[in-house]
């Protein structure tokens, strides 16, 4: 019965999460950008800015330059966050790749920084003074949850085990949409509930900025403006 309710749980939150985040996206694209708004130094090539996009999105560029202790706590996450999404695919894959495998040990420990990287976030939204002005009753929540993802996920691996070969068999299941046995550890089942959540909010919260990235013109923009005029595809179609 509680394999069940949670793997409806998760079909229901992963096509909310596939629609909402393709959704968002699809408006991204067809937004117009009427300026060329390139933030200077800017690339005066699309290879320069694959370049930029490439250093923003890795390195987080920018952040460092503006200020480096939210750049060390920022990076410090997104990097963690990846090495542990990484160590979960052990879960989807029947034989995981040689890769993942020796990457196990690093996916463990990154759940530590993961965690450290985003109490420090949380912790900008309490002493600096204009950053806790505009900090929302969400933003709190979502850090919160985040948190609450990572320090459950943490204990099931260093303080209260669960059977993993369980949950691998459960998750392999819901792919191939046959529903098995979940184990009922307290720490997994609210690990999971906090997962599914998260699925169903990303959507709609400021998490977004994950795709976002890419579509923003001060980034994705080719310095040319002395070169080529630079026209909406609406501003196109009205000189016609």
């Amino acid at each position: 019965m509680l394999g069940t309710i949670y793997a409806l749980l998760f079909y229901v939150a992963t096509l909310i999460l596939v629609i909402g985040v393709g959704r968002k996206i699809w408006k991204y694209a067809v937004t117009p950008a009427p300026l060329k708004i390139p933030v200077p130094p800017a690339p005066t090539t699309r290879l320069g800015v694959v370049v930029r996009l490439f250093w923003e999105v890795v390195f987080f560029r920018s952040l460092f330059k503006s200020n480096k202790w939210i750049w060390a706590f920022g990076w410090t996450f997104h990097m963690a966050l990846w090495a542990v999404l990484i160590r979960h695919l052990r879960y989807f894959i029947e034989n995981v790749p040689f890769l993942i495998r020796i990457e196990q040990p690093v996916g463990s420990y990154a759940g530590f920084a993961m965690v450290a990287g985003l109490l420090g976030l949380w912790a900008r939204r309490f002493l600096v003074n204009r950053v806790r002005y505009i900090t929302s009753p969400s933003d709190h929540l979502m850090l919160a949850l985040l948190v609450a993802i990572g320090i459950t996920g943490l204990s099931m691996r260093f303080a209260s085990r669960t059977d993993i070969v369980a949950v691998k068999s459960y998750m392999l299941g819901l792919l191939r949409f046959r529903i098995g046995d979940l184990p009922t550890d307290p720490n997994l089942l609210l690990h999971l509930a906090l997962v599914i959540t998260l699925m169903i909010v990303f959507p709609i919260s400021k998490l977004l900025h994950v795709p976002g990235v890419f579509f923003s013109p001060s980034r994705n923009q080719v310095d040319n403006a002395r070169e080529k005029r630079h026209l909406a595809p609406w501003a196109a179609k009205l000189e016609k």
